[in-house]
Parts: structure tokens; sequence; C-alpha cells
């Protein structure tokens, strides 16, 4: 006790002097020495004074004194206490401010620092934070911007398009977003629509993903460009390589040295070698050394060598077209199978050859023209059928030169104009098909002149002495009058009329049909006089015109069938026959029996198409009666399916699907059947206007590509792109290519493959719709255009057999016309035939 008692005399001695001396450390020194003291304070026991009093007593203080002093001094000292943490408290904070400012200081010069190194150069930085799509753009943005485009929208540099070609454009995009999803960077050289090369770097950084575009100019863009050629060179050098391995003759390639640097399969094979790096590993040759010898001479003067080399091969010696060429230090040679090409030119020259002898036996006169209109061969009757010399001829003269000749020698029929004949004469060696002509020479004598192309250019003309032949033919006529009596016995009406056009034969038959005297056609009147006797029994302008022309007429004579309904009720069969002397035979059959019994099946074939139009009629009507309920059920059906009307259950929705498709359907199949029936009534007129070919076949393949995407069916068009054109109703195109399509997917296969194309004509647009289907069995062919005939085939299609119906209507009611082609098995081919120019006004089909 005695020395805490010390201790707390000095603590205070040393406050008192503290507080007389003003000094701050009072309140720290007091705080100290109060806590000590505090803790010695206690009641002391029951037989000891208290510090307190000891204390009290030590400084001549009462208890209450020192109790007050002790109150003041530990004020304060607390109150210096907090003035000191609050001061202390507040330089720290002024402290931190300061280095917190410098801080700041530091990092945007830090930054300017990095930005002025960043845009050193013209550049743009995009960058998207993770997790969001609006970019981050800064740079020059007028960099790759088009000088037009407004300076102030740097976002339209995201429009790659604006700046790049299509093809680079696709290529940025892609790769963007394969980076901003993936992560994955890419380096692009790109070339912009101003024509400036730019590099794009494309790098996932800190969960942002960052482009760098920048031009690249100098020798960076050198190196872009040298970079690019390089790919170029590579990818040509691997093609000409895989090319050289794949290709069926031998080629190598040797060092200056001459070994063996390179060779292909073929060289390895012809070589027998095991492979190509035993033939290479081993310098296997493929040429003799004498061969070899010769090419490294013409190589070393002409840095080339092109020669025809026996070689064996396989043990077997053929021929083959060397080609050898230096290339730098080595050299390089190829290898053609030239065995094949002899054997066939010496067979063609034995062929040849042959030809010439048969053709020398022949008692017709032969003439070959070449290309030139040179003469490359003639024989033995052609020159004694002309009588040239046989020097001019070998002297190998042109066609015009030898039509000369014999025109001045007068062999040639006279003509009035003889460059016009020998310049349609010389139409052959443009021609296709072989021409034949008669000449009539002075001398008396009938040629047959037979003009063919050759093949290889030329003409080949050959010559026949048709004059025997000709005067058996006139003999052959005074046969004809002994052929008299059989004609009188004939039940038809039988004349012929000349070519002057009178009268030359006639039977009794004829006499009697048309009540003619006998005595007066043996007078050989006109076919004028006898039109104008024959006129009380027929009064038809028309047909006596006719058969005037086909006794008179010059060329063109044809044979021309008519009929006659005379006016005593008979009716007669008239066949116009040109004969070969130029006349006319014009032959009458009564054929009255014939006629009534036709007219009677027409009669009943009409009964049956009336039959047939009242039930078309009826179909009509009731197709109109079905259409308006129809229409309400789709009506409610789609008011159902609106979700204003109120939730569906699951079940009811699915049976209102199958609701609203199967009266969608039996809508279509009542609209078809109406425009049959229309069709058939002769009410329905087409629109007319410029049809667009491509955008027809695009709106027919819109219609039908859910279903080609369900059936996994490809679609492949053969359009034209400059087709253009022509006029029509254009919604009735699109609905037959559609009703076509629709049919094609119905009969193809799942995962098959259906075609259509279009091309242009002269006068018509050819469409054609193919499928990979099992066919159109000859039996049902014929009934694929009537009404409600369906045949699946085993196919998936299933339909009322209406559209192939509608897709003959409409393209007839344009006057065009369609094709089945068909094997079973094999798919179908329908074909639209549309003219190209249609009429102002076209009415319904008849």
């Amino acid at each position: 006790m005695s020395g805490v008692i010390v201790a707390m005399r000095r603590t205070l001695l040393s406050c008192t002097s503290l507080a007389r001396n003003g000094l701050i450390s009072l309140g720290i020194n007091l705080g100290t020495s109060l806590g000590a003291c505090l803790v010695s304070i206690a009641p002391a026991s029951a037989g000891e004074l208290s510090l307190l009093d000891t204390i009290s007593a030590h400084l001549h203080l009462n208890r209450q004194e020192f109790a007050a002093l002790t109150t003041a001094l530990a004020l304060l000292g607390f109150s210096v206490v907090a003035a000191i943490l609050l001061m202390r408290t507040r330089v720290r904070a002024a402290q931190g401010e300061a280095r917190l400012r410098a801080d700041i200081a530091n990092l945007q010069a830090q930054a300017d620092r990095f930005r002025a190194l960043l845009f050193a150069e013209p550049q743009i930085l995009i960058a998207w934070p993770a997790g969001d799509n609006r970019p981050q753009i800064s740079g020059d943005t007028a960099l790759l911007m088009p000088q037009e485009a407004p300076q102030h929208q740097p976002q339209r540099v995201l429009a790659f398009g604006t700046w790049l070609p299509p093809e680079p454009a696709l290529q940025m995009d892609h790769a963007v977003d394969a980076l901003r999803e993936h992560g994955e960077g890419f380096l692009l050289n790109l070339t912009t629509s101003n024509g400036r090369v730019i590099e794009a770097l494309g790098r996932a950084i800190g969960g942002q993903a960052i482009v760098r575009i920048r031009e690249l100019g100098g020798l960076r863009r050198e190196l872009a460009e040298s970079n690019l050629r390089y790919r170029a060179l590579l990818e040509e050098t691997e093609l000409l390589r895989d090319f050289a391995a794949a290709a069926p003759w031998p080629i190598w390639a040797k060092s200056a040295q001459g070994d063996l640097r390179y060779a292909n399969a073929a060289y390895a094979k012809a070589t027998e070698a095991a492979g190509v790096a035993d033939a290479i590993h081993r310098n296997l040759e493929l040429l003799e050394s004498d061969q070899r010898e010769e090419v490294s001479r013409a190589l070393n003067d002409n840095s080339a060598f092109t020669a025809r080399l026996p070689i064996v091969v396989g043990g077997e010696r053929r021929v083959y077209d060397v080609n050898a060429l230096k290339l730098g230090s080595g050299s390089a040679g190829i290898a053609i199978d030239a065995g094949e090409a002899t054997t066939l030119r010496e067979q063609l020259v034995r062929m040849a050859e042959a030809h010439r002898r048969t053709l020398d036996q022949l008692s017709s006169g032969v003439a070959v023209f070449d290309g030139q209109r040179r003469l490359a061969f003639y024989n033995d009757s052609y020159r004694r059928l002309w009588d040239l010399d046989r020097a001019f001829l070998d002297s190998n003269p042109d066609d015009s030169s030898v039509l000369d000749r014999l025109r001045a020698a007068r062999k040639l029929p006279e003509q009035p104009d003889f460059r016009a004949w020998k310049a349609k004469l010389h139409e052959a060696y443009r021609a296709v098909e072989p021409e034949k002509d008669s000449w009539y020479l002075p001398d008396g004598r009938a040629l047959s002149v037979v003009t063919t192309p050759n093949p290889e250019g030329g003409v080949t003309y050959l010559f026949d002495d048709v004059t025997e032949s000709l005067k058996l033919a006139r003999r052959f006529d005074g046969l004809i009058r002994v052929q008299r009596e059989t004609l009188d016995n004939l039940t038809e009406a039988v004349a012929v009329f000349g070519s002057n056009g009178r009268a030359q034969l006639f039977n009794p038959a004829f006499a009697k049909m048309w009540k003619l005297s006998t005595e007066a056609l043996r007078e050989q009147p006109h076919i004028g006089t006898v039109e104008a006797w024959c006129r009380p029994l027929f009064d038809d302008a028309n047909i006596w015109r006719t058969i005037r022309e086909a006794v008179t007429r010059i060329e063109n004579r044809v044979e021309v069938p008519l009929k006659l309904e005379r006016r005593d009720g008979s009716v007669l069969d008239c066949m116009t026959m040109p004969l070969p002397d130029g006349a006319t035979m014009l032959t009458f059959q009564d054929i009255t029996d014939t006629e009534n019994v036709e007219r009677a099946l027409r009669e009943r074939n009409e009964a049956l198409e009336t039959a047939d139009q009242m039930k078309v009629d009826f179909v009509h009507h009731v197709s109109y009666e079905l259409r308006s309920p129809l229409t309400t059920i789709i009506g409610f059906a789609h008011f159902l399916s609106d979700p204003v009307t109120g939730p569906l259950m699951p079940k009811q929705a699915e049976y209102l699907g199958y609701i609203t498709a199967s009266t969608n359907a039996l809508l279509a199949i009542i609209n078809n059947i109406l425009d049959l029936a229309t069709i058939d009534a002769g009410a329905m007129s087409l629109n007319l206007g410029s049809i667009d070919i491509r955008k027809t076949i695009e709106a027919a393949a819109e219609g039908i590509q859910d279903r080609l995407a369900t059936d996994r069916i490809q679609l492949k068009v053969d359009v034209d792109p400059n087709i253009g054109s022509f006029v029509g109703d254009e919604r009735r195109v699109v609905q037959v290519l559609y009703n076509l399509l629709a049919n094609a997917v119905g009969f193809s296969p799942q995962e098959g493959a259906i075609g259509l194309s279009a091309k242009r004509t002269e006068h018509s647009v050819v469409f054609a719709v193919t499928d990979s289907g099992p066919g159109i069995p000859p039996d049902v062919k014929d009934k694929v255009f009537d009404w409600f005939e369906s045949h699946s085939h085993g196919s998936r299609h299933r339909g009322a057999g209406l559209g192939l119906s509608l897709v003959k209507s409409f393209v007839e009611l344009h006057g065009g016309k369609v094709d089945v082609n068909s094997i079973v098995g094999k798919g179908t081919t329908v074909t639209c035939n549309f003219p190209i120019d249609q009429a102002a006004h076209r009415n319904a089909a008849e």
C-alpha cells in the first residue's frame, strides 16, 4: 500500500506541475494515472483506512474536496483525449484525399498515354461487354465510312455492308457472331468497297468481345497482299499436284543431275514400281537410255522436247507422245498413250481406200469436194459422164471451176440466171440433209443429182443417168390405157384430168353418178365445164374451187379429201389424187348409207353429252349449295379458335384443328368443282395480262413449301434468268403450276426430288414438272385428266382427282396443250405448252 501511495503522490505532483505549466499532455498522463489509481481505489477492510483517506490526508484536503478534484481532472483528461483523436482523424482524412487525388491524376495520365499509343494510327475499337448487346465504339469512325455518310453516326460502322462488298461483309458478320457467342478469335484481311485494305482483329478480353479495325498501308499492306498471293499460289500448287497425281498419263520431274524428284501413280505403274516412293527411291526410268539422251540434248538446246516414242510398258511395246520441258534447274515430262490413235488413223486410212475402190466400181458418177470446195475424189464414171480431162481433175479444181468448164462446153442445163442457179446449188455446203434434183441436159440426157453434205465438211455429188428410166415411164403411161377396162368395172366414180385441166379418162360410174353424157365427156371438157354440168346436183362454190385448184395446181400437189352432200340427199366421199405425170385423179364414192348410220350414232352421242351436261349441272348446283353452309362452318371454326372467345381445352383445340383442316380441304374441292363446271358451261373468261415467268414459278413454289418441308422433298427449279414474260391469266397459270407441283409432291417418296423447268420457244412457253414417283400405268394414262379420277398407285397421294382436270382446262383456255410422259417405276413428267401471244379477249373453252 505504501508503494501505491508513493506512486499516486508522484502522479498528482506531476499533474499539478503540468497543470501549472499548461501542457497539453496533462490529459494523457492524467488519464493513465487515474486508470492506475482507480484500480487501487476500493473500500478498505474493516481494519484499515481507505486509500482515498490517505491521499486526502497527504494533500491536506478533505474527502469531498479530493473527490471534486478527481472528477474535474477526469473530465479534463477525457476532453483532451477526444480532441486529440478528432484532430488525428481529420489529418488522416486530408492525407487520404490528397493521395486519392494523386492516384486519379496518375490513372488519367496513364489512360491518356495508352489512348495516345492506341490511336497513334487511324483505327476503330468496338467492344461488347458481357451480357450487353450495345457495342461501345471508339476511334476514327470516319476511317471506313463512305464519304457521303454523316460522320456523327458511328453506329453505321456496325453495318458492314455499307463499307464492305457482300462476301467480305458476310464473312465479317460470321466472325463477329462466333467471337461474341463462343469467344473464337479471328484475324481477317479484307478489301473495302472503296479499295482500302483493312485488318480486322477480334479477341475476347476481360469478359468483353473486342474488335479492332485498322487500315493496312505501306509494308503491312504489301505483306497482307503477299500473304493472299502466297495462299492462292499454294492452293494452285496443291490443285496441280492433285491433278498430276490423278492423271492417267505418266508424269515426272527430274533434277538438274537427272535424278527423279517427282512421279505420279501412272508413272509408278508404267515402270512396274511398288509405288511412287519406290520409283523415286530406285530412280526408275520410263525411257530408254538413247531416248533419254535425245531428250537431254533437246532440252539443253531448245528447253522443250516433243516426239512420238515407243515405250515398253507391262512387257508390251506401245507408242507414246512424249513432251518434256526445261523448268529452272530441272525438267518435267509427260507421256500420253498414242497407240490407240495411231491404230484408228491406220484403220481410217484403210477404210478410206476401201471406199475409194468401191466407188470406182459404181456406174454412178461420184465427186467429193472438201471443205474448201476443191475436188478431193472422183471416180471414173464421173469423168466419163462429163467427158472431162483427167489432168484437169487431178489438179484438184474447185467446184465453181468445174461448173464453169461444163457450162462452157454446153453440158449443163440451160439457165436464165446461171450465177443464181450455181449459188443455190452451193447451198449444199451449208445444208444438213441431202438434196435431190433432176437435170435435163442439152444433149437429151436426164440426170438425177443428189448432193450430200459431208460430216467433216464439203459435199458429195452423186450423178445417175435416168434417161432410160424416163423412157420406161413414158411406156408405162401407155399401160394406163390398157387399164381403162379395169376402171370401167369399178363401182367408184373415177375421172382423170390432165395438167391442162381437161378430162382425159373417166369410167361409166362417173357419168352415171353425175348424170352426164358419155359423148360429151369423150370430148375432153375442161374442169370448169364439168363443174357447170354438175352444179344442178351440187352447188357449193368453195368445194368446186378446191377441186379446180387441185386439178390445175403445178406445185405443192397433195391429196385433198372432200365430202359432198348433194341436193338429192346423197352423200359422196371425194378424193383428189395427184398423178406422177402431172394429171389429177378424182374419185367419188357414195357413202349415203354410211352417213346415215353415222348420223344416228352422232345423235346418240349428243344425247349422251346432254346427259353428261345434266350431271355437270347437278354437280355445279350441289357445289354452290354446299359452299354456303361450309363457309358458315369455317367462319365459326375460326371464331372458336380466336382467343377472344375464351380458352379451349387441348382436346377441343385439337378437334377444332381437324375441323378447320377438313373444311378447308372440302372448300378447295368445291371451288375446283365450280371452276370445272364454269369452264364446261363456257362461262369462264381469262384475265389476260403480262406474266413474269420467274415470279409466277416462285409464287407457285411458295404454296407447297410446307409440304416440301414435311416430306423432306427437294424442289429443283431450272429457269433461264432472262426467260422474260408472256401474255396470259397470271392467277390461273399459278394455279396450274401449284396443282402440278402438289401432284408431284404427293406421288414422290419422302426425301426425294421434284423438278420444275421453264423454257421459251419461238411461239410458246413450256413448263415441265417432273416427279420420281411410281409412274402412271398405260391403262390409267388416258384417264388422268377425267373428273374424280384419283389413283395412288402405292404412293402417299390422296385427293379428289380434280387437280389435273383443272390443269388441262386452264391450259386449253389459254390455247395451249398438256402432255403426260410417264415410265412405270421411274416417274412422270407433265408438260404444259402456253402460247406466247393471246388474243385481246378469250372466251371460255368450247
